[in-house]
């Protein structure tokens, strides 16, 4: 039996592909009964009309629409099950790709890109090969929200150790996890853009000033069946015919006040109509992940208390949901003209789901948001134990109360999918500490420091890490790493790195804790200003609640560490050149960098170094 990931999902893909095909037979034959009882009960019918036998004629009609009915109840359920085992097949293909890292087929989070944020351009959290594409596996667009936001936004402990235990406990669970997702895709379209039902929850409440129109929303229905029975059936007395005449005439005044009251509020009714009716998919997705998740027994505090949420007014949440698609349903009858005249025209119909719609405003609408909340954790939670799951050698990040220490061993990057991954161990503590990364072109640096940066994103947000061990201090994370020049704000590639210093300082001067991480500092100016504007910016930052790595060409950087051993540390990334090759061991080591190659690159480039008289 298959232990590892990969070998699991294969396994899981073939299975669901063999249930999928399976349920095809199935569907086609039950589909080819469709086609035979409605030509047999068609032609028996029909048959037996022209010998005369109407009455066995109208039976054979009746028994056969009846079994019509019945056996595309049972299509329509084997169609969802082939469906279902279609979208589980394609689950655990897409596992299989994530893990050799193809991550263009995945939703690429283009929508929650800033330039402003405070690191999630610099870390690829969101857009093409990102984090979010790493971990996301949420179909509904509230989902999707929810994990971008706490990629964009550190958790606070209790909340982050929450997330751990839950997500630890949905790892083990790859049947439901599975499940709860391919259960929003057979809504996928109608999901992933929600908002119609949100306006509609917000919309104001059409009977609201209108008391008289509810009692005639009742009332008239009632009188015009009455008059209706009444004019039918009233023999009582010498006068029957009169009262019979005068009750439908009094039947017909009810239909026609009817009839204008559907008239005056016609706008009204249809532009509530539309906004309820594009919601019917929505409730229907939404009820079955609900039941979906009300139906897992919970073992952490969090998955707990995200089931107790999920009862209001005594009702579990899947049930409100089911009744609110019910209604709409029944209001959907309107759509057909010809039934739509009749039940409006007596029993004011429309008036009527309208009423049962604005009660259950009244009576759930204000639990809603939370509702809503909790599917987005749901999903949220399922990305990060299947990311968990996925890679079982990554390690549950330990939170440590030493002021901005952070301690890995064998850090990685995650987005970096080669089957040998290099590694580093790493160790720093203190307010106020900086580590100065020196190193030559292409050994490594940038990526360290994206590396340190990144896990601790996903340690702050509750997920596991690329590393074997993984302990730090909470703190906000900050970079500058790819400033670029802007020539639609007349702005210089030096200018937006400085621009982006002033919101470092800005961030370090409220006085809450964060971790700033600086590739190549200062790179756009001269080498002389560029030392002295990052030896003035380090020594400020010592003085806030801060501490961070640097990453840097200039060796006179490194000089800092002598004159000041108690808050700055050296450590380098170095290559050797061995005839034309340049080779590098990506291994982090302390001291300044004692080797640099960028002659030997212009060279192999073909720029004759020998010109330059050095």
């Amino acid at each position: 039996m298959a232990t590892d990931p990969a070998s699991i999902f294969a396994d899981r893909s073939q299975a669901f592909a063999w249930e999928e095909k399976s349920f095809a037979q199935k569907v086609s034959r039950i589909g080819w009964l469709r086609l035979f009882i409605f030509v047999g009960a068609a032609a028996g019918a029909v048959y037996l009309f022209y010998t005369g036998l109407n009455l066995a004629g109208t039976i054979v009609l009746l028994l056969g629409y009846g079994l019509f009915l019945y056996v595309l109840r049972i299509h329509t359920k084997l169609q969802y099950r082939q469906k279902h085992n279609g979208f589980l097949k394609k689950i655990n293909t897409e596992e299989l790709e994530r893990l050799k890292g193809k991550l263009a087929l995945f939703s690429d989070g283009q929508q929650y890109k800033n330039e402003r944020h405070g690191y999630t351009s610099d870390l690829d959290i969101f857009g093409a090969n990102s984090v979010f594409q790493l971990l996301n596996r949420a179909v509904t667009g509230i989902g999707q929200d929810k994990l971008a936001g706490w990629l964009q936004q550190r958790a606070p402990v209790p909340e982050i150790l929450a997330r751990q235990a839950a997500a630890a406990e949905l790892s083990l669970d790859i049947d439901w996890r599975q499940h709860l997702q391919a259960k929003a895709l057979h809504y996928k379209k109608t999901v992933e853009s929600p908002f119609l039902f949100f306006d509609w929850l917000e919309a104001p409440d059409f009977y609201k000033d209108k008391n008289w129109l509810k009692i005639t929303t009742f009332l008239l229905p009632v009188l015009t069946v009455g008059c209706l029975l009444f004019s039918s059936y009233f023999t009582v007395d010498s006068y029957g015919d009169i009262t019979k005449r005068s009750a439908f005439y009094a039947a017909g005044i009810c239909m026609l006040l009817q009839y204008l009251l559907a008239a005056k509020y016609h706008k009204q009714r249809d532009a509530y109509y539309e906004k309820s009716s594009g919601m019917y998919d929505v409730l229907r997705s939404y009820h079955d992940l609900l039941q979906h998740i009300e139906q897992r027994p919970a073992q952490s505090q969090k998955l707990k208390e995200q089931q107790t949420r999920l009862t209001v007014a005594g009702t579990k949440a899947s049930g409100h949901i089911h009744r609110l698609a019910k209604i709409i349903e029944y209001l959907s009858a309107r759509m057909n003209v010809y039934i739509s005249f009749i039940i409006n025209a007596v029993l004011m119909w429309d008036f009527y789901w309208m009423y049962r719609l604005e009660n259950w405003k009244k009576d759930v609408a204000n639990n809603m948001a939370e509702i809503l909340e909790i599917i987005a954790e749901a999903e949220a939670l399922a990305s990060l134990s299947a990311f968990q799951y996925a890679y079982p050698e990554y390690a549950v990040p330990q939170i440590s109360n030493n002021p901005f220490e952070i301690e890995v061993k064998d850090l990685g990057h995650p987005l970096l999918f080669s089957s040998v991954r290099i590694t580093n161990d790493f160790a720093m503590a203190g307010t106020g500490r900086t580590c100065i990364i020196t190193g030559s072109n292409m050994s490594g640096k940038s990526t360290f420091l994206r590396s340190v940066a990144l896990n601790l994103v996903l340690a702050q947000c509750g997920a596991v890490v690329c590393a074997k061990q993984f302990r730090f201090f909470p703190g906000q994370v900050f970079t500058a790493m790819r400033t670029e020049d802007n020539l639609a704000e007349s702005t210089s590639s030096f200018y937006a790195e400085l621009k982006r210093l002033r919101m470092l300082l800005d961030e370090t001067a409220i006085g809450e804790p964060v971790f700033y991480f600086l590739d190549e500092i200062l790179k756009g100016t001269n080498s002389r200003d560029r030392h002295a504007g990052a030896k003035a910016l380090i020594i400020q930052l010592h003085g806030r609640n801060t501490a961070g790595l640097v990453s840097t060409h200039d060796l006179e950087l490194g000089a800092m560490e002598q004159e000041h051993p108690d808050y700055i540390a050296n450590y380098s990334f170095n290559s050797t050149i061995e005839g034309d090759k340049i080779l590098f061991d990506y291994k982090l080591k302390p001291g300044i960098c004692r080797s640099f190659n960028a002659s030997k690159l212009m060279q192999l480039m073909g720029i004759a170094m020998e010109n330059s008289g050095e």
